[in-house]
């Protein structure tokens, strides 16, 4: 079969769906992946895709921007003659289904995520809401991550329940992600390790808030913060606010990596206080690492972790109860803390092991054969 997986950014691809489609190409399926090109895209043509690039803009608003951006998929999705597309991400999820919808190719969508856009409640949602219902009608299938956004969605009537189908996110390669060294737990030297774009969304404020409050009564742990600067999204922490947290030692900024499971292996346990995630992979990624993890009790977040036995959750945009549950982790005698990251990793596996994730697509994706 000819396949496409498109997405916002070829670092998505690469990062999120590589297993994925590696599993295809050994089946000796043509893969395509279309998205807008980066660093990462070079890596896909290594791979053995044929990368096609496409100029996306995130956050543009601009609806001529957005009719381009269709005839752009159009022409592109017209060339390759796909037996089947697969989307990711919000605008290729909306415009790719339309132009695809055009040509009467079948499209296997995912929505991982609702973004920004989906935690306000303004004239921009909708109309994403609008988008979304008028572009799912010609998908073929629609996975979700989390079951929260699938009941928005059938709530509002973006889409009919025949075409929905709830997998445990992206996957995680549990054979990759294993962490090396055993569970480090002195009070000399506990650290606290966030992961995630700079943008308040990722509840970044309230980590510093609670380290605030934990260095108050504590003068022996670390927080960790890696993620880049992400200036174009309109919630993007600015560089200055973050040098000068690292100025007043309430974090060290690790900066940006592509070897994630490095800078976990040094953690004792992961915080993430997103507001909302599809299915956050990097949470899933420390539960493969046997990490114990700290995030809020919100969709996307909450399906990760089981409170009080691979973590624990906090109340969301409220950083007094965070640090509440830092503190808990802190004291938490060794043995519990190693017991959480176990309890984690045997999820991991279950749950969440990308090789389920592949069965799903394949299962979906063969029907088209």
């Amino acid at each position: 079969m000819r396949i496409v997986f498109s997405s916002n950014i070829s670092w998505s691809i690469y990062n999120f769906r590589r297993g994925l489609l590696n599993d295809f190409k050994k089946d000796g399926n043509e893969i395509f992946t279309v998205a807008l090109e980066d660093e990462f895209s070079e890596k896909l043509q290594h791979l053995g895709y044929k990368h096609t690039n496409i100029s996306i803009n995130n956050n543009s608003k601009n609806p001529f921007k957005d009719i381009h951006l269709i005839y752009q998929y159009y022409k592109i999705y017209k060339k390759i003659a796909p037996d089947i597309i697969c989307h990711n991400a919000i605008k290729p999820n909306i415009y790719g289904t339309i132009a695809a919808g055009m040509l009467k190719f079948p499209v296997v969508n995912n929505i991982s995520g609702l973004g920004t856009l989906f935690i306000k409640n303004s004239i921009s949602t909708k109309i994403a809401k609008l988008l979304y219902k008028v572009s799912q009608r010609k998908a073929s299938i629609v996975f979700f991550q989390n079951n929260d956004d699938l009941q928005l969605f059938l709530k509002n009537k973006l889409i009919t329940k025949d075409k929905c189908k709830l997998i445990p996110g992206s996957g995680v390669n549990t054979s990759l992600f294993v962490r090396n060294k055993e569970v480090n737990k002195e009070n000399l030297n506990f650290s606290f390790l966030f992961i995630g774009r700079l943008i308040y969304d990722k509840g970044i404020m309230e980590y510093i808030d609670a380290a605030k409050v934990i260095k108050m009564k504590f003068s022996n742990i670390e927080f960790n913060v890696l993620g880049p600067i992400y200036d174009s999204n309109e919630t993007a922490i600015k560089k200055s606010v973050l040098e000068e947290w690292v100025k007043d030692d309430y974090i060290n900024y690790v900066g940006e990596t592509d070897f994630v499971k490095e800078e976990m292996e040094k953690a004792n346990c992961i915080v993430l206080p997103s507001y909302r995630e599809g299915l956050s992979k990097v949470l899933i990624e420390a539960s493969s690492m046997s990490l114990p993890i700290i995030t809020t009790n919100v969709p996307g977040c909450k399906d990760v972790v089981i409170d009080g036995e691979t973590g624990f959750l906090c109340k969301v945009k409220d950083s007094f109860d965070l640090a509440i549950q830092m503190e808990k982790m802190i004291l938490l005698p060794k043995e519990e803390l190693i017991s959480m990251g176990v309890n984690g990793r045997k999820r991991a596996v279950e749950v969440f092991d990308e090789k389920i994730i592949i069965n799903h697509y394949k299962d979906v994706i063969y029907r088209f054969k």
